[in-house]
């Protein structure tokens, strides 16, 4: 099996593809390097394609060690993967988790995102939600390793922004849940409770993101209603952001709908490749708390 070495840890990594420029594909916390496959099979067409798994999903290493967990290691992660693979700069695309790592890694080496595609990002960042996320999250994380994986996939893939895969595509939603109960309910466990609760809120970045040099594709589903504000905020603040809102759909974007999804991407990657992805000077005071407004008033509404 092809590995790389992040901080000791090996991490899992396949490659597909011989296209002049790398796409990066970075996994979401429900998931692994397989959730990418409608995305790899279309882009290794005409891009080098790296997916890899995550420290804590197997065959990737599963520290013992809490502290080897946490968002910035996420971050050097995707650091080591294209250090390993001697790629200097590459497009990243994220989804959840994954989204939140390419976006950190832009605003610490921009230098080598060449774009970023950033879907579903930012679940627990709104100011409103973080007391309450900081609460539940260790409780989560208990309950993956105290129920195990085959009870808590099930419920995991019944959440409101996940039940939009079964009613689309039930085949698809049983391979889901199937792939979530092959993972480590440890190395979820220490992902949740180190990555994923202690990581900083999106809205804390608001600074940095406001001077990103990478262009920036949001994508959104409109029934992915705790992402919304973030992405709306990220839309306002990133100069070189576009936001894509898929109508219909939950959390999962790329298996809801992977060929509304690839053609967004292509249209992105396309537009930056050719210089005319168009860049926006933020106007942080005034849009982002206008679209903060617009979008707390949709409430708990099902879009």
């Amino acid at each position: 099996m092809p590995f790389v070495e992040s901080d000791g840890i090996k991490l899992y990594v396949e490659e597909y593809g011989r296209g002049r420029n790398s796409i990066i594909f970075v996994h979401e916390f429900e998931a692994d390097l397989r959730s990418w496959e409608a995305q790899v099979r279309h882009f290794s067409r005409a891009y080098h394609c790296v997916t890899f798994n995550a420290r804590g999903y197997p065959p990737s290493d599963v520290p013992d060690d809490p502290a080897a967990y946490g968002w910035e290691t996420a971050v050097r992660d995707i650091a080591a993967v294209m250090n390993g693979l001697s790629i200097p700069r590459a497009h990243l695309i994220g989804s959840s988790m994954g989204a939140y790592a390419a976006l950190l890694f832009g605003l610490r080496h921009p230098g080598r995102a060449r774009a970023i595609v950033a879907a579903g990002a930012g679940y627990g960042s709104p100011p409103a939600d973080r007391e309450v996320w900081l609460k539940k999250m260790p409780v989560f994380a208990r309950a993956l390793v105290g129920r195990g994986m085959d009870t808590m996939a099930e419920k995991m893939a019944r959440h409101a922004t996940r039940i939009q895969l079964k009613h689309k595509d039930p085949k698809g939603w049983r391979e889901f849940v199937e792939r979530l109960k092959q993972h480590s309910p440890w190395g979820m466990a220490h992902t949740m409770s180190q990555c994923q609760t202690l990581r900083p809120s999106l809205h804390d970045f608001r600074d940095g993101f406001a001077h990103m040099t990478s262009p920036v594709l949001l994508a959104v589903g409109d029934e992915d209603v705790p992402y919304l504000q973030t992405n709306m905020m990220l839309k306002a603040t990133i100069p070189a952001a576009g936001l894509w809102m898929c109508p219909n759909t939950g959390h999962a974007i790329n298996l809801e709908e992977p060929a509304a999804f690839n053609a967004e991407v292509e249209r992105f990657l396309g537009a930056v490749e050719r210089g005319t992805w168009p860049w926006t000077a933020p106007e942080l005071d005034v849009r982002a708390s206008r679209n903060s407004a617009s979008i707390s008033q949709l409430g708990g509404m099902r879009l």
